[in-house]
């Protein structure tokens, strides 16, 4: 008998331990929303997937087509490229879902580099390798073989972050987690320019000024006046062995939200409010209820958990958040990016080439003259036969920050017999000191876009939609030992 009390007392403990346990660990969530089907919003569907298990809801809302700033345009029957066209060969995340959706992936093809100042071509590429290597050297010194090597130090710094989210480390806001790759170093990058981190790092005017200025340009529409960090990252793509998804890269988009079971719902997210519901054991229960509208009409549906995946700035989206105390704004604009595609004849002696010219990449420095920010042949997503068409007459891609008239194209153009034009509001407007919005916007209101005032590229929200599934879901479970922890190199080495 003093046996059987002696366990019935230890069993008692064990299940005020457990109750305990369960009021630390509460209830699972059941339903998360995420607005946007863009490359953030279909990599946190996919995570979120992976961290909550099989029985919690997820829902896509998309007021457009999946895949956002990643889309194609048409052209005569082919399909190219028109926002996020590359990436990196050390984008883990990207490299990983090709590898799991079975997407096939292909190479840029070669190409012809020509820097074009409004007046001459400062550096034209040819087709033998030594003499590249001598124009460089001429040029520019050693500044291309010092960039490579900064370059090549910034990402041995970045890459930490995929060895921090297989530990299921996650961080609070955006500084946080930049400072956890590189330390004070990407912590002063966001705070200058590209071009006062050139100088500092001891590359000379001409460099900055023809190549690094040119890269600026074609990648965010911008001059060396954008902070140093999102400088960085647009260099890295300068660099070898850069790739596309074969079919476009949009398929990555419709494929994620495909493997995370994730519901698409097709509508326009126009407000999010917190509202208090009772439950059926009793109590209440706060939640998100987010209205939309769709091809039906008004909808509205409750969540436990919202992720906002497309930019909040005025003109890209209108979400009203309802009588939030502090209010949720919009914050900075993003930048007018016009991508125009033309299928005719280049005017090579516009750039002072000689006929035939064997350019098929043209990058501009940075004269108010120009009209034009960067003006390269295409090809189409999907793989075909090489055309036996000279170069010139393939289809060209232009990048401006207004649309192209006609006396403009007829400058660039011989002739042409086809334009189709895209317009973006693409990266944000850089302008260090850079200030991150919040990556909580409330107590379980999520913003991926945060990590875009950095730097805008797939594989920066693919890790951005990464850390806030590993986030929500450490806050909700109370996991603070995961969240914004300090010398993390260290420890997962002490782990090891």
């Amino acid at each position: 008998m003093q046996v059987s009390v002696g366990f019935l007392a230890v069993a008692c403990v064990l299940s005020a331990l457990r109750a305990g346990e369960a009021d630390e660990l509460q209830y699972p969530p059941s339903r998360i929303a995420v607005v946007g089907a863009g490359i953030g919003g279909s990599s946190a569907a996919y995570f979120l997937r992976q961290k909550y298990g099989k029985h919690i809801q997820i829902d896509v809302f998309e007021k457009g087509e999946v895949g956002g700033r990643l889309a194609t345009v048409d052209m005569e029957g082919h399909q190219y490229e028109a926002g996020g066209s590359i990436v990196h060969p050390l984008n883990l995340h990207m490299k990983t879902f090709v590898k799991e959706l079975g997407l096939p992936v292909k190479s840029p093809g070669d190409s012809r580099l020509g820097i074009y100042n409004g007046e001459e071509l400062v550096f034209h590429e040819s087709d033998w390798f030594l003499i590249n290597l001598l124009k460089m050297l001429w040029n520019y010194g050693f500044n291309f073989l010092r960039m490579y090597m900064w370059v090549e130090d910034m990402l041995d710094k970045f890459m930490r972050i995929y060895r921090y989210q297989t530990f299921d480390y996650s961080f609070s806001s955006t500084e946080s987690l930049l400072h956890a790759m590189g330390g004070n170093d990407f912590s002063t990058k966001l705070n200058v320019t590209i071009e006062e981190t050139m100088h500092k790092a001891g590359f000379s005017q001409k460099f900055v000024d023809d190549i690094v200025s040119a890269t600026m340009r074609v990648n965010y529409c911008q001059g060396v006046d954008i902070n140093g960090f999102v400088g960085a990252v647009s260099l890295s793509c300068l660099d070898s062995g850069l790739w596309a998804v074969e079919g476009g890269n949009k398929l990555v988009c419709s494929g994620l939200i495909y493997a995370s079971k994730a519901q698409l719902i097709q509508g326009t997210v126009t407000s999010v409010q917190e509202k208090v519901r009772p439950m059926k054991s009793g109590g209440t229960v706060k939640l998100y209820e987010l209205s939309y509208e769709s091809s039906t009409g008004p909808q509205m549906e409750m969540y436990d958990i919202v992720i906002i995946a497309t930019p909040l700035s005025k003109g890209v989206s209108d979400i009203k958040f309802v009588d939030f105390n502090p209010p949720i704004q919009n914050f900075k604009n993003y930048q007018q990016v016009v991508a125009t595609f033309v299928h005719g004849q280049i005017n090579a002696s516009f750039f002072g080439c000689a006929q035939p010219c064997d350019l098929s990449d043209v990058l501009t420095t940075n004269n108010r003259k120009l009209f034009f920010n960067s003006i390269g042949a295409v090809s189409p997503v999907k793989s075909e036969a090489k055309s036996s068409k000279p170069v010139n007459h393939k289809v060209w891609k232009i990048f401006s920050v207004e649309p192209l008239a006609k006396d403009q194209l007829n400058l660039l153009f011989e002739s042409y017999h086809a334009v189709s034009v895209k317009n973006w509001l693409a990266y944000p407007q850089y302008n260090p000191p850079e200030k991150m919005p919040p990556i909580i916007l409330h107590d379980r209101i999520y913003y991926l876009n945060s990590i875009e005032l950095a730097a805008s590229a797939m594989e920066m929200s693919a890790i951005s939609a990464k850390n806030i599934a590993l986030l929500s879901h450490h806050r909700w479970y109370r996991k603070t030992d995961r969240i914004d922890q300090e010398d993390l190199t260290e420890r997962l080495k002490s782990e090891l």
